[in-house]
């Protein structure tokens, strides 16, 4: 395969502060999923409704665990498991909210690697998932470690 598309769409009622909007995606993962800029801004702990930053988030980390296994498959080292979490830091300091920075959270349980190839890995997944790619206007750090 040497190309293909995704597509996502959202609906938004009313005004930016009080209104409310869905998203849908073809897989049925977003089926009229609700959010909002109370839900957004106003919510602490993000669980009461999704938001852009948590979807980015969650892509970004899938993505980069994919070509993680990719890259360490292809270097002889198939991974038992890999975990990751991404942390996008927001900023309004500049009167408009804005990506600080995206820190990648990676244990990795890599039977038979050494230390150095497998920072060596990971760094090169980092830099060269599509994901990281698309977001390389905003700093990228990865915190990995071996478990």
């Amino acid at each position: 395969m040497a190309h293909f598309k995704r597509t996502a769409s959202a609906v938004w009622h009313g005004t930016g502060a009080e209104g409310t909007g869905s998203l849908d995606g073809p897989s049925g993962v977003l089926s009229g999923t609700p959010y909002s800029a109370k839900l957004r801004f106003q919510n602490e702990d993000g669980k009461a409704g999704t938001n852009p930053e948590e979807l980015i988030a969650a892509a970004h980390a899938g993505c980069y665990i994919m070509a993680l296994s990719f890259r360490l498959s292809g270097a002889g080292h198939p991974p038992a498991e890999l975990r990751c979490s991404a942390t996008i830091d927001m900023d309004n300091s500049s009167g408009g909210w804005a990506f600080e920075k995206i820190t990648l959270h990676l244990e990795a349980s890599v039977p038979g690697i050494g230390a150095d190839e497998f920072m060596e890995l990971a760094q090169a997944a980092k830099e060269g998932c599509p994901v990281s790619k698309a977001l390389s206007a905003v700093p990228i750090e990865l915190d990995a470690k071996l478990v």
